[in-house]
């Protein structure tokens, strides 16, 4: 979910139940629990606030599109790899020198 595998969350289980406690370790996971529904529950309840202003014509607009770096990969990186995946277009092997176009020299 949050790129943590198994190593890392059994040290983030160690740290915290030597720092809560046994005792106190399952109010504070309740807790915890509470605090992401609800944080989730504002998120969604902003998203569509801002699609409810923006009207019609922004219902589909996805805010991911709106990261810079999501925004490169999409508009240009996206457009690399189509140009790779054409018909007659093939990596060169070791050592091959790139094909010289006489005309656009």
């Amino acid at each position: 979910m949050f790129g943590i595998g198994f190593p890392e969350f059994a040290v983030l289980a160690i740290i915290a139940l030597l720092v809560f406690g046994p005792d106190k370790l399952p109010d504070v996971a309740r807790q915890a629990g509470r605090m992401v529904r609800t944080l989730r529950d504002l998120a969604q309840t902003a998203r569509s606030q801002v699609a409810d202003e923006l009207g019609e014509e922004f219902r589909d607009l996805d805010l991911r599109d709106l990261n810079p770096r999501t925004l490169v990969q999409k508009h240009l990186l996206d457009d690399i790899e189509a140009d790779e995946q054409k018909p007659g277009h093939r990596p060169l092997k070791d050592g091959e020198r790139p094909p010289i176009d006489p005309e656009a020299t």
